[in-house]
């Protein structure tokens, strides 16, 4: 071990849990981040550890700086969006930031790169199926541009492994855990906390933030270069995560059925009230279309490999964030 890792994106909610990870596991971590802001729901004392530089994935000669001395970059800094006005930033910061970061990873002769990309970028299939390792991107109505978006950054990292950098690229399914519960997935644990009254029919793979964080580690560690791993827990209907959600919280089940055409004029309503208001809008058409879709995501291929690593159950998941963020709330 002693070997120093850069984490991009290290205050967001993976990231703060790879920067975790990896100093558990004896790493040296340099944490690369836009701002002084540490993230607030990891101990300080544990954060204090890692080496906080300040940069931007958009910005190359700050991204050389802090890959100086560094052995491998897990990259897991992006934008989630799927605001139709985001899309210009989703693409610059998902597609250019990557560019940018493997750029920067072959100048300085980086033995690694950890990709973190998503499911997204595999695509999903209509009326429903599996998709594992070996899915081939076709481009489709079902795609969101963060799915795009992250389809176009991959290319520039597999371009990375075709000039010699050693990569190997990371699918989480949507991660789930104890964050900012303003902001991406854990946004749904606040929603269910309010007594949100409706759920969806969709189906979709789910998996716990300090799993994808341990996979990585596992990875940068033991993975062959060239290689795709899709990280997926469970894949649970969006009603089972809904009612689990309200369980933890002790909230009333949801009971109203959100069909797709109830959806469809729902975020034709929240347009317009963000348009009016200014306000980013609760639910679009994109977030919609992913709420009614039924994709699998086949996990075997990380299980098959590395025998020795397991998924937390998403029940125990859910149940945990859900007595942390209770806490939170109360403090």
């Amino acid at each position: 071990m002693g070997k120093k890792i850069l984490v991009t994106g290290a205050s967001g909610f993976l990231g703060s849990y790879l920067v975790v990870a990896l100093l558990q596991q004896g790493y040296q971590v340099r944490a690369l981040v836009r701002n002084q802001k540490r993230p607030g729901w990891i101990d300080p004392a544990i954060l204090d550890k890692a080496e906080w530089v300040l940069g931007d994935i958009l910005d190359s000669i700050s991204l050389e700086e802090a890959m100086e001395g560094v052995d491998a970059v897990i990259h897991s800094a992006a934008m989630v969006s799927f605001v139709p006005k985001d899309s210009q930033q989703l693409y610059q910061v998902n597609v250019e930031g990557t560019n940018n970061v493997v750029n920067a990873a072959i100048e300085k002769k980086i033995g690694r790169l950890i990709h973190i990309s998503s499911v997204a970028a595999l695509g999903r299939v209509a009326g429903g199926g599996w998709v594992d390792e070996k899915a081939t991107w076709k481009e489709g109505p079902l795609h969101t541009h963060y799915a795009r978006s992250k389809f176009q950054a991959e290319l520039h990292a597999w371009r990375g492994y075709a000039e010699g950098l050693d990569t190997v690229i990371v699918n989480p399914s949507t991660i789930l855990g104890y964050g900012n519960w303003e902001q991406s997935s854990c946004a749904l644990f606040k929603q269910f906390y309010d007594g949100f009254r409706w759920y969806t029919g969709g189906l979709n793979g789910f998996v716990d933030v300090q799993d994808v964080a341990r996979a990585c580690v596992l990875l940068l560690e033991k993975a062959s270069g060239g290689q795709r791993y899709i990280i997926n827990g469970d894949t649970w209907t969006f009603q089972q995560l809904q009612y689990c959600i309200a369980d933890g919280f002790g909230r009333k089940r949801p009971s109203m059925k959100a069909s797709g055409l109830l959806l469809a004029i729902a975020w034709r309503i929240e347009a317009i009230r963000a348009f009016l208001t200014g306000a980013r809008p609760l639910l679009t058409r994109e977030s919609a279309r992913v709420a009614i879709s039924a994709t699998r995501f086949d996990n075997r291929k990380l299980l098959n490999d590395f025998p020795e690593f397991t998924y937390t159950p998403l029940a125990q998941t859910i149940r945990e964030a859900c007595n942390r963020y209770e806490q939170n709330s109360n403090a």
